[in-house]
């Protein structure tokens, strides 16, 4: 993952994608000619041309006959593909698929109406927050959903700080410990009469700066706020993709699965109160099948620290 207009800034979505996709099945150890279809979660589309997941596809070395869609649920649009993918092996629709997500949002694209005053300038928009970040049912950016859910939960600053230092801690460990390296691709990226660059590490967790966290100003709510740009999300380019499979395909092509789907869930919320919708689909997985006493551990995607 790279920061915003870091590393990654040079490489469109689509191009992140397709190294994904081929990194995955690389991985898997399969002929890319197993891989029945394609869904790639792709919020911030403008720009890229059309079928983004298409795009990824047929980067990766996929045949031409191999369909792909592109998903789009916003934060959730990756885990959604997977899901999706998963729903499509249980139905018996495919055996072998392959499922993820890609964003450059250091691409996006600035916008302006098509409607032309007489008189005076144009204003320019940013995709980023009209596309991305923007409530479009209280016209404010998302940061003040999670300051609503913050002060709803009684989570204040400090606790909020507290868990952004903690998750990048927890990245530094990982990387140092070697536990991610089987899981991320190295990209390459060729320079004007240099070596190419070569990105083999996410960025973002080298970027901050703890002596500073607890002193930064609030982003979104000046007086009383409690989210600013260290506990809250990050801008970032990146991709992720899975290669998922049914039993059966998985014996035919002598591959031992890293997990098993055993359950999966969607809910919603108002949409001021999207951040806790987690807590209303967990009681739904749960439901169906899967035994709480079970789990080894629980992991629970975030927005911010407050969500």
């Amino acid at each position: 993952m790279g920061s915003f207009r870091g590393s990654l800034a040079a490489v469109p979505a689509t191009r992140l994608g397709s190294i994904a996709i081929k990194g995955a099945i690389e991985k898997a150890g399969i002929p890319v000619e197993e891989v029945k279809e394609v869904y790639m979660g792709n919020v911030l589309q403008a720009g890229e041309g059309q079928a983004p997941a298409r795009q990824a596809l047929l980067g990766a070395g996929l045949s031409l006959s191999t369909p792909a869609t592109t998903i789009n649920k916003v934060c959730a649009s990756g885990m959604k593909s997977v899901m999706l993918a998963a729903q499509s092996l249980m139905c018996g629709h495919q055996d072998v698929m392959v499922a993820g997500g890609m964003e450059s949002m250091s691409n996006v694209p600035y916008v302006m109406t098509r409607d032309i005053p007489a008189y005076g300038g144009l204003r320019m928009e940013d995709l980023i927050v009209k596309d991305g970040l923007t409530d479009v049912y209280n016209k404010f950016h998302m940061g003040n959903c999670a300051e609503n859910t913050a002060k709803n939960m009684q989570i204040t600053r400090e606790e909020q700080d507290a868990y952004a230092i903690s998750s990048y801690n927890r990245s530094q460990a990982a990387y140092n410990s070697g536990l991610l390296a089987k899981e991320i691709v190295p990209v390459s990226i060729p320079q004007k009469g240099k070596p190419d660059v070569v990105v083999s590490e996410d960025e973002e967790w080298r970027r901050v700066d703890f002596s500073k966290v607890p002193n930064l100003r609030p982003v979104f709510q000046k007086d009383n706020g409690t989210v600013t740009a260290a506990n809250a999300s990050t801008l970032n380019d990146g991709a992720a993709a899975l290669v998922l499979m049914t039993a059966d395909a998985a014996r035919r092509l002598n591959v031992t699965p890293l997990a098993r789907i055993a359950s999966f869930a969607d809910a919603a919320t108002a949409p001021i109160d999207f951040p806790i919708a987690p807590a209303f689909a967990v009681p739904k997985v749960c439901l169906r099948k899967l035994v709480v006493s079970s789990l080894l551990s629980l992991h629970l995607d975030k927005r911010d620290s407050g969500t």
